[in-house]
């Protein structure tokens, strides 16, 4: 048994989570504690308070209670806005708190660009313009090469909650760029776990989303390998990955 204990802000896409269990088809686990979300807005003061540490450290007791080996800060937006060397002392403080290695979706797409070993990304980011930038910015200081991106410009975590198949891959085509070796979708509250191979089909790349980097980064902490079919290319088995899609 393997369990990744995840801290989600709010209620938008969690039940990517279950899903996600269910396809892993393992004995892996995935508990979430909701945190705080404060005011619900993709704007950099809102979002610095939505991963403050007090915030953070309120969720890791009940996380410990089951048994979590890893924990992920399941906040995309609410650790990059902290900037490259701000969102390690985010991850570092968290550790600190919960006992236990801990990360967070941003270091998960970093993480997961380097292992695909695809530097130039796309992003299809639902936030607005300036907290897209934000992430491009981290995201070239991991060593990526951001391509082109597309923002959607949507203020809140509860409307990403509601969109469904067709928003998603149209934002992903619309985002997309013939340069990009891999997509990126990044933030927790879209629902993208059951469209992750509709997704790479359509673009004929690795599409990596926020919900299923969070349970990889999660099980790279953990040191435990899982591959699953319907997960994308990040979580397919090293003999299938040439199979799945046809990177450009």
């Amino acid at each position: 048994m393997t369990t990744v204990g995840l801290l989600y802000p709010g209620h938008s896409a969690e039940d990517d989570y279950p899903r996600l269990e269910v396809l892993l088809d393992s004995d892996i686990r995935l508990p979430v504690v909701h945190t705080d979300i404060g005011e619900d807005a993709h704007r950099v003061d809102a979002l610095l308070k939505m991963g403050s540490p007090e915030r953070l450290a309120a969720g890791v007791e009940a996380l410990r209670l089951e048994g979590a080996e890893s924990v992920v800060w399941a906040c995309t937006s609410g650790s990059f806005v902290y900037g490259w060397e701000g969102a390690h002392e985010q991850v570092r403080a968290l550790a600190e708190a919960a006992g236990m290695p801990a990360s967070s979706t941003s270091f998960g797409f970093a993480h997961a660009v380097r292992h695909l070993g695809t530097p130039r990304v796309a992003i299809a980011a639902t936030y607005p313009a300036d907290v897209t930038e934000h992430f491009a910015e981290f995201l070239e200081k991991s060593g990526a090469v951001v391509v082109s991106g597309r923002d959607a410009g949507i203020l809140t975590a509860a409307e990403v909650g509601t969109w469904g198949r067709e928003e998603v891959l149209e934002l992903a085509r619309s985002a997309d760029h013939r340069n990009a070796d891999v997509l990126l979708m990044p933030d927790t509250a879209l629902h993208t776990v059951a469209y992750l191979a509709d997704l790479e089909a359509d673009l004929g790349k690795p599409v990596v989303t926020a919900n299923q980097v969070t349970v990889w980064e999660g099980l790279r902490l953990a040191d435990r390998r899982a591959w699953a079919n319907g997960l994308g290319t990040l979580f397919a088995r090293p003999d299938h990955v040439a199979d799945l899609v046809d990177v450009k």
